[in-house]
């Protein structure tokens, strides 16, 4: 853990964060909502996300990305950029739910489908992991995902999560019904995966 002894090593831990080897977190921009509500409305995306597929309207999209990116509560929304000259925006993901007494939250991230299998995701996971523990002082860090994405698994198991059951058939596509896989990361499971001096 890094100590804060002067305003420059507060700078340098503010500035180093939300950043990762290939992206970075920020705050959602103006010029960030039009893309970032396109890919809410994206109906193929909807369905590695949510178990509804129902393509918001655009001024319903840009609200819900609005709400959850304002981080003036315990629910925080961060737009992904990759590292690249210029930046790209990627994705987008976010921590809700937090609870002071279980010290809990739940973490969502969705990449816009070029950003997908480049290692971005896998990348912002860790940064946001790291972020819910070390500057939220959480305790677990728990998520859903399809069962029909083992990219998004494989990138929550680099970034520490372990798979601790299932919600045996209950999201509906087609007609066929599939699983929720649940995971989870706790504190004391990333700090044991953290290289010394982190």
């Amino acid at each position: 853990m890094t100590e804060l002894t002067d305003v420059s090593s507060a700078f340098g831990y503010g500035d180093s964060i939300l950043v990762g080897e290939l992206v970075r977190l920020r705050g959602v921009r103006d010029d960030d909502l039009p893309v970032l509500a396109a890919w809410e409305m994206d109906a193929g995306r909807m369905a590695t996300l949510s178990n509804w597929v129902a393509p918001p309207s655009e001024a319903a999209a840009r609200e819900r990305v609005t709400r959850w990116s304002a981080n003036d509560k315990d629910n925080l929304g961060f737009a992904i950029e990759t590292l690249d000259d210029p930046p790209v925006l990627a994705g987008n993901l976010g921590l809700w739910g937090a609870r002071p007494k279980d010290r809990c939250a739940t973490i969502g991230i969705a990449l816009g489908r070029d950003y997908i299998g480049r290692g971005y995701g896998t990348d912002a996971m860790r940064v946001i992991v790291s972020y819910g523990f070390r500057e939220m002082g959480l305790h677990r860090i728990q998520l859903g995902v399809a069962p029909f994405n083992p990219a998004g698994i494989r990138a929550y198991e680099k970034a520490g999560f372990v798979e601790e059951g299932r919600l045996r058939e209950s999201v509906l596509h087609d007609g066929r019904w599939y699983d929720e896989v649940l995971m989870s990361v706790l504190d004391h499971e990333w700090a044991a995966r953290q290289p010394a001096g982190r």
